[in-house]
Protein backbone atom coordinates (compact mmCIF):
# COMPACT_ATOMS: atom_id res chain seq x y z
CA UNK A 1 0.00 0.00 0.00
CA UNK A 2 3.18 2.20 0.97
CA UNK A 3 4.15 2.01 -2.84
CA UNK A 4 1.24 2.42 -4.77
CA UNK A 5 0.34 5.65 -2.26
CA UNK A 6 4.47 7.03 -3.64
CA UNK A 7 3.16 6.11 -7.32
CA UNK A 8 -0.02 7.80 -6.47
CA UNK A 9 1.55 10.95 -4.55
CA UNK A 10 4.19 10.92 -8.23
CA UNK A 11 0.90 10.75 -10.88
CA UNK A 12 -0.99 13.32 -8.59
CA UNK A 13 0.65 16.09 -10.56
CA UNK A 14 0.26 14.76 -13.77
CA UNK A 15 -2.59 17.03 -14.36
CA UNK A 16 -1.63 19.84 -13.36
CA UNK A 17 1.88 19.76 -14.90
CA UNK A 18 0.37 19.06 -18.13
CA UNK A 19 -2.48 22.02 -17.82
CA UNK A 20 1.32 23.90 -17.67
CA UNK A 21 1.98 22.39 -20.79
CA UNK A 22 -0.61 22.89 -23.09
CA UNK A 23 -0.60 26.64 -22.40
CA UNK A 24 2.39 26.20 -25.61
CA UNK A 25 2.38 22.95 -26.63
CA UNK A 26 0.38 21.16 -29.01
CA UNK A 27 -1.76 18.44 -26.62
CA UNK A 28 -1.05 15.44 -29.42
CA UNK A 29 2.78 16.08 -28.98
CA UNK A 30 2.76 16.28 -24.91
CA UNK A 31 1.23 12.70 -25.03
CA UNK A 32 3.80 11.30 -27.59
CA UNK A 33 6.32 13.29 -26.82
CA UNK A 34 6.50 12.46 -22.67
CA UNK A 35 6.27 8.68 -23.99
CA UNK A 36 9.59 9.47 -26.04
CA UNK A 37 11.44 11.20 -23.23
CA UNK A 38 10.83 8.65 -20.89
CA UNK A 39 11.60 5.91 -23.57
CA UNK A 40 14.88 7.15 -24.24
CA UNK A 41 15.79 6.76 -20.47
CA UNK A 42 14.37 3.66 -20.25
CA UNK A 43 16.36 2.62 -23.31
CA UNK A 44 19.49 3.80 -21.04
CA UNK A 45 18.44 2.35 -17.85
CA UNK A 46 18.33 -1.39 -19.68
CA UNK A 47 21.17 -1.01 -21.08
CA UNK A 48 22.59 -0.31 -17.36
CA UNK A 49 20.95 -3.28 -16.37
CA UNK A 50 21.29 -5.40 -19.17
CA UNK A 51 18.18 -7.81 -17.80
CA UNK A 52 17.09 -11.40 -19.35
CA UNK A 53 14.65 -10.49 -22.74
CA UNK A 54 11.19 -11.03 -22.27
CA UNK A 55 9.49 -13.99 -22.98
CA UNK A 56 6.43 -14.19 -25.75
CA UNK A 57 3.84 -14.02 -23.16
CA UNK A 58 5.52 -11.04 -21.44
CA UNK A 59 5.94 -9.10 -25.10
CA UNK A 60 2.03 -9.96 -25.33
CA UNK A 61 1.29 -8.25 -22.00
CA UNK A 62 4.12 -5.44 -22.65
CA UNK A 63 2.18 -4.41 -25.77
CA UNK A 64 -1.07 -4.07 -23.73
CA UNK A 65 0.66 -2.27 -20.87
CA UNK A 66 2.08 -0.09 -23.62
CA UNK A 67 -1.66 0.80 -25.10
CA UNK A 68 -2.70 1.86 -21.42
CA UNK A 69 0.45 3.70 -20.03
CA UNK A 70 2.47 4.77 -22.67
CA UNK A 71 -0.41 5.74 -25.48
CA UNK A 72 -3.68 5.69 -24.56
CA UNK A 73 -3.81 7.67 -21.14
CA UNK A 74 -1.03 9.67 -21.91
CA UNK A 75 -2.54 11.51 -25.00
CA UNK A 76 -6.19 11.21 -24.02
CA UNK A 77 -5.54 13.39 -20.77
CA UNK A 78 -3.32 15.78 -22.31
CA UNK A 79 -6.18 16.68 -24.71
CA UNK A 80 -8.62 16.40 -22.03
CA UNK A 81 -5.98 19.16 -20.30
CA UNK A 82 -6.65 21.39 -22.88
CA UNK A 83 -10.27 22.12 -22.01
CA UNK A 84 -10.92 21.85 -18.82
CA UNK A 85 -9.15 22.48 -15.15
CA UNK A 86 -6.66 20.61 -13.75
CA UNK A 87 -9.15 20.62 -10.77
CA UNK A 88 -12.01 19.03 -12.51
CA UNK A 89 -10.16 16.13 -14.87
CA UNK A 90 -8.81 15.07 -11.46
CA UNK A 91 -12.49 14.40 -9.76
CA UNK A 92 -13.36 12.66 -13.24
CA UNK A 93 -10.23 10.50 -13.14
CA UNK A 94 -11.23 9.17 -9.74
CA UNK A 95 -12.80 6.61 -11.58
CA UNK A 96 -9.88 4.79 -12.09
CA UNK A 97 -9.50 2.27 -8.98
CA UNK A 98 -13.15 1.20 -9.93
CA UNK A 99 -12.31 0.66 -13.64
CA UNK A 100 -8.85 -0.57 -12.40
CA UNK A 101 -10.02 -3.26 -10.03
CA UNK A 102 -12.59 -4.16 -12.63
CA UNK A 103 -9.50 -4.96 -15.15
CA UNK A 104 -8.53 -7.04 -12.43
CA UNK A 105 -11.17 -9.27 -12.12
CA UNK A 106 -11.40 -9.34 -16.04
CA UNK A 107 -7.68 -9.32 -16.53
CA UNK A 108 -5.73 -10.06 -13.42
CA UNK A 109 -7.82 -13.13 -12.05
CA UNK A 110 -8.29 -11.57 -8.85
CA UNK A 111 -11.64 -11.54 -7.19
CA UNK A 112 -12.60 -8.95 -4.54
CA UNK A 113 -14.97 -10.06 -2.08
CA UNK A 114 -18.90 -8.26 -1.68
CA UNK A 115 -17.37 -5.87 1.23
CA UNK A 116 -14.43 -4.81 -1.26
CA UNK A 117 -16.79 -3.76 -3.95
CA UNK A 118 -19.66 -1.84 -1.68
CA UNK A 119 -16.09 0.12 -0.12
CA UNK A 120 -14.91 0.76 -4.02
CA UNK A 121 -18.25 1.40 -5.10
CA UNK A 122 -18.98 3.59 -2.12
CA UNK A 123 -15.50 5.69 -2.98
CA UNK A 124 -16.49 5.78 -6.59
CA UNK A 125 -20.01 7.50 -5.83
CA UNK A 126 -18.20 10.25 -3.39
CA UNK A 127 -16.41 10.90 -6.26
CA UNK A 128 -19.20 11.21 -8.81
CA UNK A 129 -21.03 13.23 -6.06
CA UNK A 130 -18.70 15.74 -6.09
CA UNK A 131 -18.04 15.89 -9.83
CA UNK A 132 -21.41 16.54 -10.09
CA UNK A 133 -22.02 18.92 -7.49
CA UNK A 134 -19.47 20.81 -9.02
CA UNK A 135 -21.73 21.17 -12.07
CA UNK A 136 -20.55 22.72 -15.59
CA UNK A 137 -22.21 19.29 -17.50
CA UNK A 138 -20.17 17.01 -19.61
CA UNK A 139 -17.88 18.16 -22.34
CA UNK A 140 -15.42 16.42 -24.78
CA UNK A 141 -12.83 16.80 -22.43
CA UNK A 142 -14.23 14.35 -19.84
CA UNK A 143 -15.56 12.15 -22.46
CA UNK A 144 -11.14 12.12 -23.44
CA UNK A 145 -10.90 11.55 -19.98
CA UNK A 146 -13.24 8.69 -20.13
CA UNK A 147 -11.10 7.13 -22.32
CA UNK A 148 -8.02 7.73 -21.04
CA UNK A 149 -9.45 5.82 -17.86
CA UNK A 150 -10.51 2.57 -19.57
CA UNK A 151 -7.07 2.53 -21.41
CA UNK A 152 -5.02 3.36 -18.09
CA UNK A 153 -6.90 0.67 -16.16
CA UNK A 154 -5.55 -1.93 -19.08
CA UNK A 155 -2.35 -0.69 -18.60
CA UNK A 156 -2.30 -0.90 -14.87
CA UNK A 157 -3.81 -4.22 -14.79
CA UNK A 158 -1.59 -5.92 -17.23
CA UNK A 159 1.55 -4.26 -15.80
CA UNK A 160 0.33 -5.39 -12.43
CA UNK A 161 0.41 -9.15 -13.78
CA UNK A 162 4.18 -8.51 -15.06
CA UNK A 163 5.46 -6.99 -11.89
CA UNK A 164 4.85 -10.34 -10.41
CA UNK A 165 7.62 -11.95 -12.65
CA UNK A 166 9.75 -8.71 -13.13
CA UNK A 167 10.93 -5.30 -11.36
CA UNK A 168 8.27 -2.77 -11.85
CA UNK A 169 11.34 -0.41 -13.39
CA UNK A 170 11.53 -3.07 -15.52
CA UNK A 171 8.08 -3.37 -16.67
CA UNK A 172 7.52 0.23 -17.31
CA UNK A 173 11.18 0.64 -19.41
CA UNK A 174 10.25 -2.35 -22.00
CA UNK A 175 6.67 -0.96 -22.25
CA UNK A 176 8.54 2.02 -23.04
CA UNK A 177 11.11 1.14 -25.44
CA UNK A 178 8.56 -0.98 -27.14
CA UNK A 179 6.86 1.89 -28.38
CA UNK A 180 9.82 3.89 -28.88
CA UNK A 181 10.39 4.18 -32.73
CA UNK A 182 7.16 5.60 -32.92
CA UNK A 183 6.52 8.04 -30.24
CA UNK A 184 10.26 9.20 -30.92
CA UNK A 185 9.47 9.15 -34.58
CA UNK A 186 6.36 11.29 -34.14
CA UNK A 187 8.10 14.05 -31.47
CA UNK A 188 10.73 14.35 -33.69
CA UNK A 189 8.02 15.03 -36.45
CA UNK A 190 6.37 17.51 -34.64
CA UNK A 191 9.36 19.59 -33.63
CA UNK A 192 10.76 19.31 -36.97
CA UNK A 193 7.09 20.14 -38.61
CA UNK A 194 6.50 23.05 -36.44
CA UNK A 195 3.24 22.08 -35.15
CA UNK A 196 3.97 20.86 -31.65
CA UNK A 197 4.26 23.94 -30.14
CA UNK A 198 1.62 26.50 -30.45
CA UNK A 199 3.54 29.71 -31.29
CA UNK A 200 6.82 28.19 -32.44
CA UNK A 201 9.80 27.16 -30.76
CA UNK A 202 10.76 30.62 -28.92
CA UNK A 203 7.47 31.53 -28.01
CA UNK A 204 7.28 28.61 -25.33
CA UNK A 205 7.62 29.29 -21.81
CA UNK A 206 9.81 27.45 -19.28
CA UNK A 207 6.65 26.36 -17.45
CA UNK A 208 5.37 24.59 -20.44
CA UNK A 209 8.70 23.01 -20.80
CA UNK A 210 8.74 22.07 -16.78
CA UNK A 211 5.51 20.69 -17.01
CA UNK A 212 6.27 18.47 -20.02
CA UNK A 213 9.92 17.31 -18.46
CA UNK A 214 7.60 16.08 -15.30
CA UNK A 215 4.87 14.29 -17.19
CA UNK A 216 7.78 12.99 -19.15
CA UNK A 217 9.71 11.56 -16.46
CA UNK A 218 8.34 11.14 -13.19
CA UNK A 219 4.27 10.58 -14.75
CA UNK A 220 5.35 8.51 -17.34
CA UNK A 221 8.19 6.58 -15.87
CA UNK A 222 9.36 7.04 -12.57
CA UNK A 223 6.28 6.73 -10.64
CA UNK A 224 5.75 3.59 -12.55
CA UNK A 225 8.39 2.23 -10.19
CA UNK A 226 6.62 2.42 -6.96
CA UNK A 227 3.42 1.63 -8.46
CA UNK A 228 3.58 -1.36 -10.05
CA UNK A 229 6.08 -2.66 -7.61
CA UNK A 230 3.29 -1.82 -4.79
CA UNK A 231 0.31 -3.96 -7.43
CA UNK A 232 2.30 -6.91 -7.50
CA UNK A 233 2.85 -6.97 -3.86
CA UNK A 234 -0.45 -6.28 -2.93
CA UNK A 235 -2.82 -6.95 -5.95
CA UNK A 236 -3.93 -5.05 -8.65
CA UNK A 237 -7.58 -4.79 -7.22
CA UNK A 238 -6.92 -3.29 -3.35
CA UNK A 239 -3.88 -1.35 -4.27
CA UNK A 240 -5.96 0.29 -7.11
CA UNK A 241 -8.24 1.64 -4.40
CA UNK A 242 -5.50 3.99 -3.14
CA UNK A 243 -6.09 6.17 -6.27
CA UNK A 244 -9.49 7.06 -5.16
CA UNK A 245 -6.87 9.46 -2.91
CA UNK A 246 -5.49 10.80 -6.56
CA UNK A 247 -8.22 13.35 -7.38
CA UNK A 248 -7.93 14.96 -4.00
CA UNK A 249 -3.91 15.17 -4.18
CA UNK A 250 -4.39 16.80 -7.48
CA UNK A 251 -6.78 19.54 -6.82
CA UNK A 252 -4.25 20.68 -3.64
CA UNK A 253 -1.69 20.33 -6.15
CA UNK A 254 -3.56 22.65 -8.55
CA UNK A 255 -4.37 25.07 -6.18
CA UNK A 256 -1.08 25.78 -4.96
CA UNK A 257 0.57 25.44 -8.53
CA UNK A 258 -2.27 27.49 -10.76
CA UNK A 259 -4.54 29.24 -8.25
CA UNK A 260 -7.55 27.19 -8.69
CA UNK A 261 -10.41 26.40 -5.95
CA UNK A 262 -9.89 24.64 -2.64
CA UNK A 263 -12.92 24.54 -0.43
CA UNK A 264 -13.73 23.23 2.55
CA UNK A 265 -16.38 20.77 0.59
CA UNK A 266 -13.44 19.32 -1.16
CA UNK A 267 -11.28 18.62 2.14
CA UNK A 268 -14.38 16.63 3.33
CA UNK A 269 -14.62 14.51 0.46
CA UNK A 270 -11.23 14.02 0.39
CA UNK A 271 -11.41 12.83 3.87
CA UNK A 272 -14.66 10.50 3.12
CA UNK A 273 -12.76 8.97 0.59
CA UNK A 274 -9.72 7.85 2.37
CA UNK A 275 -12.07 6.38 4.75
CA UNK A 276 -13.51 4.20 2.05
CA UNK A 277 -9.78 3.45 1.24
CA UNK A 278 -9.31 2.55 4.69
CA UNK A 279 -12.14 0.27 5.06
CA UNK A 280 -11.28 -1.56 1.63
CA UNK A 281 -7.74 -2.55 2.03
CA UNK A 282 -8.58 -4.80 4.69
CA UNK A 283 -11.27 -6.65 2.72
CA UNK A 284 -10.27 -10.08 1.25
CA UNK A 285 -9.32 -10.02 -2.62
CA UNK A 286 -7.91 -13.68 -3.67
CA UNK A 287 -6.62 -14.93 -6.77
CA UNK A 288 -7.90 -17.42 -8.93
Amino acid sequence: MLFGLLGVLIFSATLPMTRLAVVDLHPAFIGIGRAAVAGVAAGMLLLLRRPSWPSARQWRLLAETSLGVVVGFPLFSSIAMKHLPASHGAIITGLLPLATAVAAVLLARERPSLGFWLCALAGTALVVAYAVGEGGGLTWGDAALVAAIALGALGYARGGILSRDMDGDLVISWALVLCLPLTLGVAAWGLLDGWATLGGPAEVRASSWLGFLYVSLFSMWIGFFFWYRGLAAGGVARVGQVQLLQPFFTVVIAALMLGEALTPKTIGFALAVIGTVAIGRRMQVRTR
